[in-house]
């Protein structure tokens, strides 16, 4: 199909036939799409009023629309039918408004998570988020993909930090949810509904995120030991009184991969002041000491390291997999697991990443839903994803889901197929 873009020729953005876009992008588009036929034009708009303007072309003319930000999670989730037109949110990268004394940042998508923080270094703030790929993610794309990281155990996910949003629409007018202040309840909530939804919904053109302040001290403990010891003390430790920021129960090959030859591992991260970290990991201790776990203390270079290594590649196997698990039965999930890779999962939310061999996905998908949870599949070869269904959702919201996209892109020019709808 030839398509004309010369109504958008005075519009601020860049646009590029897909033909003389370099190799990079060229893979990364293939791995993401399935299509007779390339996109025909990567585009680039430098402000949010061109981004709407290319959007309301596309959906005048009905051509499908691949939106993106660096392009670090386009592979994630389903495969996007038949796009014509990939958009990038890379040159929207503002900082709208920093309210230093309200904790509180607006910037626009593509800023990356490696810009904000050299922004709020200076400021003792921080955005307590650890996604996959932390120097290339954008905010919009971290968004858009619901990819929070270990802080989730104390901050909570993504659509708790994000307090307003603007998207462009399907006709390429520029909606607005929440505001630039905490307090904000008045209309939808659009920034839990745009969080997750894989740019299916409109794109995300702005954020307003809550911040914290950076913590005086951090220190992480590496309890390992057998399965039903660190399940033990797992359970203790939900019902006690210590508030790490980050708490995960790694699978054996990870304890492995850390140095340690024990069934399970528990790592967990607090920071505070100095003397609260003390007094809780002392705490942990105590709790641990029953089962024979064994403990090591990371500090300053040693603890970024090691939670560096928990960000879960495909180390050789298949599929990279978000799960999510009853808490309770995460112990018995990373158990089955070790038969088919390696993985993650918050001690509390028991959500995870795991990275598997295709072999292990139905029983182990099989797993997860038996104990109200769910495996979606992030990365796989293109092949994989074209034979095996990414998300293998069976709950009973599908048919709402299906409205809302309705409601938001009647005309379905939004990454077509790559959600559920």
């Amino acid at each position: 199909m030839t398509i004309q873009l010369s109504a958008l020729l005075s519009t601020d953005a860049e646009i590029i036939p897909f033909s003389k876009v370099d190799s990079s992008w060229r893979e990364t588009v293939e791995q993401a799409t399935v299509s007779d036929t390339p996109p025909s034009y990567l585009i680039f708009p430098h402000t949010q009023d061109a981004l709407g303007k290319v959007v309301e072309y596309a959906n005048e003319n009905q051509l499908a629309i691949l939106p993106c930000g660096n392009g670090s999670k386009l592979n994630w989730g389903g495969l996007v039918k038949n796009p014509q037109l990939v958009i990038s949110t890379q040159r929207l990268n503002r900082i709208i408004a920093h309210a230093v004394g309200d904790l509180t940042i607006t910037v626009e998508a593509g800023v990356t998570l490696q810009q904000l923080h050299s922004v709020l270094q200076p400021h003792s703030q921080f955005l307590p988020i650890d996604p996959a790929y932390p120097d290339k993610a954008t905010l919009g794309g971290i968004m858009a993909t619901a990819d929070t990281g270990s802080w989730r155990q104390r901050y909570s996910g993504v659509r708790d930090m994000v307090l307003g949003l603007s998207f462009v629409r399907y006709d390429g007018k520029i909606a607005k949810g929440g505001g630039r202040v905490v307090k904000n309840v008045a209309g939808y909530d659009m920034m839990r509904l745009f969080t997750g939804s894989y740019g299916t919904l409109g794109i995300i053109s702005e954020m307003t995120f809550r911040l914290y302040p950076i913590p005086e001290a951090s220190q992480t403990l590496l309890l390992t030991g057998k399965a039903d010891s660190i399940y033990n003390l797992a359970k203790s430790l939900r019902q006690s009184g210590v508030t790490p920021t980050a708490a995960e129960i790694l699978s054996t090959s990870l304890v492995e991969s850390l140095g340690n030859r024990e069934e399970m591992g528990l790592l967990l991260r607090f920071q505070s002041i100095s003397e609260s970290i003390s007094e809780q990991i002392r705490q942990v201790k105590e709790l641990a000491q029953p089962e024979n776990c064994h403990s090591q203390i990371y500090s300053d270079l040693d603890e970024i390291k090691i939670w560096q290594q928990l960000q879960v590649s495909n180390n050789n196997s298949d599929l990279i997999c978000k799960i999510g698990i009853l808490p309770s039965e995460s112990i018995l999930f990373l158990t089955k697991l070790n038969e088919f890779g390696i993985g993650i999962v918050n001690l509390s939310s028991g959500l995870g990443k795991i990275s598997i061999k295709k072999e292990g996905l139905k029983e182990l998908r099989s797993l997860c839903q038996s104990h109200q949870g769910f495996l979606a599949i992030l990365e796989a070869a293109k092949p994989i994803k074209q034979n095996i269904d990414p998300w293998g959702y069976n709950g009973n919201a599908l048919e709402i889901m299906q409205k809302l996209k309705q409601k938001f892109d009647p005309n379905q020019i939004f990454s077509p197929n790559r959600l559920f709808v």
